[in-house]
C-alpha cells in the first residue's frame, strides 16, 4: 500500500461550503507558497461555485484567479470541480463550449478536472472526459454516492468500470451529502478497489459527524487519495480536518509524510481569516455543528440552508419538518436522483412548492418540467408513467443524451460581447453568466479607463457582499 494522499480543499470547496465561496484572490495568495510545500495530492482551487462567485459578488476574473494561484504553486497539482455538460452553470452547454472551456482551463494552469453529472449519467461526461484527456489533463471521472433503492454496490461498480472504459485516469466517488458511514466505505472502496485498476479517491463533507471515520475506514479498505480542509476551514458543512487525519496516520503503513508544522503554519494563516468571517457573518456558526437532519432525510447541508432560506421568504418558516419530510416522496416520484447541483435544488423547490400550496404538484417548477422531459439526462430509475404524464401530459420525453440536441454555441456568443472582449477567456465567462459576466466587463472597463462610475447605471454595478 503506497502512502495515502490528501487533495486540500481550503482554495474551493471548504470556503464554498462554510462562507458561500466568498474567500478573495487576495486573501489566499500569501500562503499558497505554503501549501505548495506541503506534498499535496492536488490543490482544489477552481471551479464549483468559485467561478459565478468572482464574477458576482468579489469583481474578481476567475480566470485571472487561475493564473495567479498557478503562479504562486510552482510543484503541486491544481484540481477544478466541472459540472460534466453543465460546465459551472446550472443547465446543458453544446459540446463546443464545454471543449473550449476544458482547454483553457488546462492552458491557465489546472491539471485535474473532476467531472461529475448529478444523476450519474456517463453520456453527460462523455464530451468533458474527452476534452480533458486530449488537452493533456487528468479526466477524474465521478460516481456521486447516494442512498435509495437503487444506489447499491452494483450500481456504483458499474459506473466506476463504464468511466474507466471511457479513459478516466481516477475515480472520485463523491459524497456530497455525508451519507456514506465507515463500515459501508470500507465495503464499497473494497469492492472498487477489486473491479478497477485506476486510484480511487473519496470526498465527503463532514455535516452528519461521520467524514473522518469514514476516510479512516476507507483507507483501511485502500482508497488512494481523501479531500480534506486545514483546520480552520474544516467540519460542519466543509471537509475533515487535514491536521488530525496525517497526525492519525503518522507512523502507520499510510503515513503521508506530511510535515505537521507546515500544516500548523498554514493552520495559522487561515485562523484570522475565519474570526474576521465569524465577526462579519459570513461564516455561520450553524455550519459548523453536526446535523443530524442530514442522515434522516438525506439532504445535503447547504441544500438545508436554501430550504429555510426559501420558507423565510414566504413566511413559512414553521413548515420546516414537513418541507423535510416531503424532499424524499419528490425524490422517489423523480427517479431519485442524488442530491446534488442542480438537483437539490429542482428537488428542493418543489419540495416546498407542494408543502405551501397545501397539494402535491399543483404548481410545478420549469426545472421538474425540464427533468420529466430527460433535459438533464436519464433519471437513476425509471419514472412512473402516471407521474410523466401528470406532470408533462403526452409529451414524449427525449431518450438522447441532451447536448446532442444542442447546436454549437460558441461564435454567437463571441459575436454578443466583443464589445468587452479582452482576452478568449471572456467568451466563456459570458457563455455561463451572460448577465453577471456583462455586469463584471463594464465594471472591468471603468476600472480600466477610470470612468466616473456615477455614469454607470446602477443596473450595471456588481455590488460586493
Amino acid at each position: 500500500m503506497a502512502n495515502v494522499q490528501i487533495t486540500e480543499t481550503v482554495l474551493r470547496d471548504a470556503h464554498q461550503s462554510l462562507i458561500a465561496t466568498r474567500m478573495t484572490t487576495e486573501e489566499m495568495l500569501p500562503v499558497i507558497e505554503l501549501l505548495d510545500q506541503v506534498g499535496y495530492f492536488s490543490l482544489e482551487a477552481w471551479g464549483g461555485a468559485t467561478f459565478d462567485s468572482c464574477l458576482r459578488f468579489l469583481n474578481e476574473d476567475p480566470w485571472e484567479r487561475l493564473r495567479k494561484i498557478r503562479k504562486a504553486a510552482k510543484k503541486t497539482k491544481l484540481q477544478m470541480l466541472l459540472r460534466g455538460q453543465n460546465i459551472l452553470g446550472y443547465k446543458h452547454y453544446s459540446d463546443d463550449v464545454v471543449r473550449d472551456f476544458v482547454k483553457k482551463s488546462i492552458d491557465n494552469g489546472i491539471d485535474i478536472i473532476r467531472i461529475f453529472d448529478a444523476l450519474n449519467d456517463v453520456r453527460n461526461l462523455e464530451c468533458a472526459m474527452d476534452a480533458t484527456v486530449k488537452a493533456g489533463g487528468h479526466a477524474q471521472a465521478t460516481v456521486v454516492y447516494t442512498i435509495s433503492p437503487i444506489h447499491n454496490t452494483e450500481h456504483y461498480i458499474k459506473t466506476a468500470k463504464t468511466l474507466e472504459g471511457m479513459g478516466a485516469s481516477s475515480i472520485c466517488l463523491k459524497d456530497m451529502a455525508g451519507l456514506l458511514t465507515p463500515y459501508d466505505a470500507y465495503n464499497l472502496i473494497r469492492e472498487l478497489k477489486k473491479a478497477v485498476k485506476i486510484p480511487i479517491q473519496l470526498h465527503s463533507h463532514y455535516t452528519s459527524g461521520l467524514a473522518s471515520m469514514t476516510y479512516l475506514k476507507a483507507i483501511e479498505a485502500g482508497v488512494d487519495i481523501v479531500d480534506c480542509a486545514i483546520s480552520p476551514m474544516a467540519m460542519g458543512t466543509s471537509q475533515p480536518p487535514t491536521e488530525p487525519l496525517v497526525a492519525t496516520l503518522k507512523g502507520t503503513k499510510y503515513d503521508t509524510k506530511y510535515d505537521m508544522d507546515l500544516l500548523s503554519q498554514i493552520a495559522d494563516y487561515f485562523r484570522p481569516l475565519r474570526e474576521k468571517y465569524i465577526s462579519s457573518g459570513q461564516l455561520n456558526p450553524k455550519v459548523l455543528t453536526v446535523d443530524v437532519n442530514t442522515l434522516k432525510y438525506q439532504v445535503p447541508g447547504g441544500m438545508l440552508s436554501n430550504l429555510v432560506s426559501q420558507l423565510k421568504q414566504q413566511n413559512k418558516l414553521d413548515k420546516y419538518e414537513e418541507v423535510l419530510k416531503e424532499v424524499p416522496r419528490v425524490r422517489k416520484d423523480l427517479g431519485y436522483p442524488p442530491l446534488v447541483t442542480p438537483t437539490s435544488q429542482i428537488v428542493g423547490t418543489q419540495a416546498v412548492l407542494n408543502v405551501i400550496m397545501g397539494e402535491r404538484y399543483k404548481m410545478v417548477t420549469k426545472e421538474v418540467k425540464a427533468y420529466v422531459r430527460g433535459e438533464y439526462g436519464r433519471p437513476p430509475a425509471e419514472i412512473s408513467p402516471e407521474f410523466r404524464k401528470q406532470i408533462i401530459g403526452n409529451e414524449e420525453p427525449i431518450t438522447c443524451r441532451p447536448a446532442d440536441l444542442l447546436k454549437p454555441e460558441l461564435d454567437k456568443y463571441r459575436n454578443e460581447i466583443k464589445e468587452y472582449m479582452e482576452q478568449e477567456e471572456d467568451v466563456l465567462s459570458y457563455a455561463l453568466f451572460p448577465q453577471v459576466a456583462t455586469n463584471f466587463f463594464k465594471y472591468r472597463q471603468a476600472q480600466k479607463y477610470k470612468i466616473d462610475s456615477t455614469l454607470l447605471d446602477e443596473k450595471d454595478m456588481v455590488h460586493p457582499v
